[in-house]
């Protein structure tokens, strides 16, 4: 049989057939068709690493493995809001507003009453806690006056923030996911961390008080670190508390740090609220064991500038502890609110200062930006003289570069004040913000609180009160500083920090307050000039 083409070239040359009879016609039923089968013609193999072929197993394994898109369930869509009835009678139930006296205290904890499956736990398992922390195993409810008035003893709240200290996020618990327990917790931590902050740095201002602020954060980091802590953590045997069904030694890390590092802060959080910083510092270093001269937490040695300055008398004798730390109070007639952490930043021979020309052109124009000195209620005059003199001291120490002195004195800079200041701002801060909102939890806090507090807007924040032309640098570099934005931003980020950690050591926390958030405006709340 002809192939197609060729049938129809003949059908096309031959004669015409002629028409058949109507007798002879019949109905012929096709069966098959003759077709080309003719190959085509085959293309070369794509290599295996050409791009159209990875493209097309890409797209062909994609079909395969994406999962259906998850909605979520009909109940969460819309959910209708409480009537003002129940909200109203959801705040008046909540433990956050039942102290009048103790708001900060208040506002870490629990947004509603802790439910049977809480008490539970804290049966179970608190008495284990306060043993091994070194508290007495009575309820807290006990301590304090016999009046029975929350008011004028936090520690009477301590077994409910011991508790919520403790329940770190476990998706697998149904009760560490209830609201309350889970922003508890997540509210002491995001506290606790300052608190261990501040802590370390005063103590190690006052032990090494002739040593810079490097490697002072290298040590804290070395004791504090997110991979120290689950050491620390089994040494005080409260491991099997936050792991009750793992063994902590075979644990990978990233299992292992979150959940260690969230219940360490929140611990000394709650023990802050309830025992202040004394308490912060015999947990540290009795219950947990922490050794500052121990070799793991040395920092790396590094060329040291000779300080041949003086130090406070207090600091040459013998090396500080922190039993001296933790015990010390500030004598009656005291010229400052923090003496011996002042003494620790501010060397004996800044004296040698006063009556320079900055001391007098600019020191007054410094001092009534801030608002200072503050109204006191001395004894002596002779106290408020001196204490105003000193703290003109400070002021120029704040504003005096590294560029200026750093060579000749390595102290004569602000390198300590700003190191107080940067951690007494953190704590200040998230004090503020937890008073402030109630019912947020610790991440958005966290959240809040870095943007607030970011480098670039501390040095903003002086910037806008003209404060950075009295910054004294070195002759060398003051045309760099004062013309590169790149090079004066940190520098004005660093003199607003040491102001606040002058303000601390001088006038305590109240005075850290003022000039956050009446001087300087953190929260960007109070009108502008126009």
């Amino acid at each position: 049989m002809a192939p197609p083409a060729m049938a129809f070239q003949a059908l096309a040359l031959g004669p015409l057939p002629l028409p058949l009879p109507a007798a002879r016609l019949r109905r012929v039923r096709v069966l098959a068709v003759a077709a080309d089968h003719t190959p085509p013609p085959s293309s070369p193999p794509e290599p295996a690493n050409s791009p159209s072929r990875l493209l097309r197993e890409l797209a062909e394994r994609k079909k395969a493995v994406s999962p259906k898109k998850k909605h979520p369930p009909r109940r969460f869509i819309l959910k209708p809001p409480l009537d003002d009835e129940r909200l109203t009678q959801r705040f008046l139930n909540s433990p956050q507003l039942s102290l009048k006296a103790l708001p900060l205290l208040s506002s870490c904890l629990p947004s509603a009453p802790l439910s049977a499956a809480d008490r539970t736990w804290m049966d179970e398992y608190l008495l284990e806690a306060k043993q091994a922390l070194g508290y007495p195993l009575a309820p807290s409810e006990t301590l304090g006056d016999d009046d029975g008035d929350d008011d004028c003893c936090p520690a009477r709240h301590f077994d409910v923030l011991l508790y919520l200290a403790f329940q770190h996020l476990d998706t697998s618990c149904e009760r560490t996911r209830t609201r309350h327990v889970r922003s508890g917790h997540s509210r002491l931590w995001f506290l606790g961390q300052y608190v261990l902050e501040l802590a370390f740095c005063e103590f190690f201002l006052q032990r090494y008080p002739r040593e810079s602020p490097g490697p002072m954060r290298e040590r804290v980091f070395a004791l504090i670190g997110k991979r120290a802590i689950p050491k620390w953590l089994k040494a005080a045997s409260l491991h099997n508390l936050v792991f009750p069904y793992d063994d902590l030694d075979k644990m990978i890390r990233k299992d292992r740090e979150p959940p260690a590092k969230a219940v360490f802060w929140a611990l000394f959080g709650a023990i802050y609220l309830c025992f202040g910083m004394p308490e912060v510092y015999r947990v540290l270093f009795e219950a947990f064991g922490m050794d500052p001269e121990d070799e793991s937490c040395q920092p790396k040695l590094r060329r040291q500038l000779e300080d041949v300055d003086y130090v406070s008398v207090e600091f040459e004798k013998r090396q500080l502890t922190w039993q001296d730390v933790a015990a010390y109070r500030p004598p009656p007639d005291a010229l400052f609110a923090h003496p011996r952490l002042f003494r620790a930043c501010v060397p004996p021979g800044m004296h040698r200062f006063r009556g320079n020309i900055w001391d007098f052109d600019n020191r007054p124009k410094v001092m009534n930006t801030l608002g200072y000195p503050l109204p006191m209620n001395d004894r002596i005059p002779e106290i408020t003289e001196a204490r105003n003199i000193e703290l003109g001291l400070g002021l120029q120490l704040c504003f005096l570069h590294p560029s200026k002195h750093k060579f000749e004195h390595p102290r004569f800079c602000l390198e300590r004040l700003e190191y107080v200041g940067q951690k007494i701002q953190d704590l200040v801060m998230a004090e503020r913000l937890l008073m402030k909102h109630l019912d947020a939890p610790g991440r958005w806090l966290a959240e809040k609180h870095r943007r607030l507090l970011m480098n670039k807007y501390c040095g903003r924040y002086l910037r806008d009160k003209h404060l950075h032309h009295y910054i004294i640098y070195g002759e060398s570099v003051q045309d760099r500083f004062e013309h590169n934005r790149r090079l004066r931003n940190p520098s004005t980020t660093a003199v607003q920090q040491a102001i606040h950690g002058l303000a601390y050591c001088v006038y305590g926390k109240p005075d850290v307050r003022r000039l956050m958030f009446e001087v300087f405006d953190f929260e960007q709340v109070q009108p502008k000039a126009v």
